[in-house]
């Protein structure tokens, strides 16, 4: 239960996660005071639902430690077993360790570290996932042993060697909202790209089903602080997503998470995909100098978080509704943005909006994004009237 040097927006996003139940707590080192701990708590208010307490631990001059004064204790473990019996002060019991989503392997074994190129006879397709306008996407089994996502691309989607060119970009990359790529089959086709699997599939999919949509915006906001964080990985690498989208963010367990096809939009070949007023084009998540021009940017990956935000907080609505791609362009030109949507936070709608300004450079960094958003996290999930 002891979580040493995390960040107070650390902890309210790991106790905000699925499989925390009320009562779930960790401790942490202060932020504020040297040598001081905090205890955060995932409680349930029946006014606001879910939040997320702080309660300071306070040294005490003569050893041991206090919350509130009306108790010492001489260890943390002491404080620990108490409050699991008693609250003495604290809204609730605590009653469960926080659980923390076992980290991802960034490889299918040491052999397929540095090499690419795995056979396709060790692959087995076991469901599909989904399909999309370029492949199918499949639960699969590595060697009979591990389970992983495959994503199969249609015959002539894109030419083999550029796409290993791409890939082997795309594989350095290790974070914890991104989608970690194992392996690919390009030797024929269909092209294989085997990566790690998310039991949830994909965001888009999950804001519409029962499951996420019931999510509260504590949640939502947590969802968004790590596509932010994801890509403000991929900014600091000088990399562009080039399709951020709800259907390109995929969930796995514990609300966790990540960014996928990353990069491959700028190997696709599809003529219609090429075409800017081609029907699979993603004009409507596209920023203007991108959908006009051509001119990617990691700011026209900002203003598509902008579009992003939106879906999450509409529980995976189509931006522009009851609009056609040329409209969508023709209004943006002149100075049409979407509203806020319905029960959307003023806070987070600003956020949005500023994804949309006109000047790129005037658009905020997903550093920035990152650092707002997780302000939020703090702002939706504890009671105000707490320290």
């Amino acid at each position: 239960w002891f979580f040493g040097k995390i960040s107070r927006a650390d902890a309210v996003k790991l106790l905000l996660a699925r499989g925390n139940d009320h009562g779930s707590f960790l401790i942490r080192e202060s932020e504020s005071k040297h040598g001081a701990y905090a205890l955060s708590v995932s409680e349930w208010d029946a006014l606001q639902g879910v939040e997320v307490r702080h309660y300071h631990i306070q040294p005490l001059e003569g050893g041991g430690f206090t919350i509130n004064k009306r108790a010492a204790f001489s260890t943390l473990q002491d404080l620990v077993r108490h409050h699991v019996l008693e609250a003495n002060g604290l809204k609730s019991l605590i009653l469960y360790v926080c659980m923390v989503t076992s980290p991802v392997t960034f490889g299918l074994s040491h052999d397929t570290v540095d090499q690419w190129e795995v056979k396709r006879s060790s692959i087995e397709l076991l469901r599909q996932l989904g399909a999309g306008q370029f492949g199918e996407v499949y639960e699969g089994l590595w060697n009979k042993t591990t389970r992983v996502a495959v994503k199969t691309l249609k015959p002539g989607a894109m030419v083999p060697e550029e796409f290993l060119a791409e890939a082997h970009i795309m594989k350095r990359f290790t974070h914890c909202n991104l989608i970690q790529l194992y392996a690919v089959c390009t030797t024929e086709e269909p092209i294989y790209i085997i990566t790690e699997l998310m039991v949830n599939g994909s965001l888009l999919q999950y804001l519409q089903n029962d499951e996420g949509g019931v999510l509260k915006m504590c949640h939502l906001i947590n969802m968004a602080v790590q596509v932010a964080s994801g890509m403000a990985y991929l900014e600091a690498q000088n990399y562009i997503h080039r399709d951020l989208a709800a259907r390109n963010i995929l969930v796995g367990d514990n609300l966790t998470c990540k960014v996928a096809d990353f990069g491959l939009a700028r190997v696709i070949k599809d003529d219609e995909y090429i075409a800017r007023e081609g029907g699979k084009f993603p004009v409507k998540w596209t920023a203007p100098e991108a959908a006009n021009y051509s001119r990617f940017t990691i700011k026209s990956d900002v203003w598509s978080f902008g579009i992003l935000l939106y879906e999450i907080v509409t529980y995976g609505k189509v931006p522009y509704a009851g609009m056609t791609n040329a409209e969508v362009l023709e209004e943006l030109e002149h100075g049409y943005r979407m509203p806020c949507p319905t029960n959307c936070p003023r806070d987070f709608y600003s956020i949005m909006y500023n994804c949309w300004h006109k000047e790129e450079a005037c658009r905020p960094s997903f550093l920035q994004l990152d650092h707002q958003l997780e302000d939020l996290i703090t702002d939706y999930s504890e009671p105000h009237e707490f320290l």
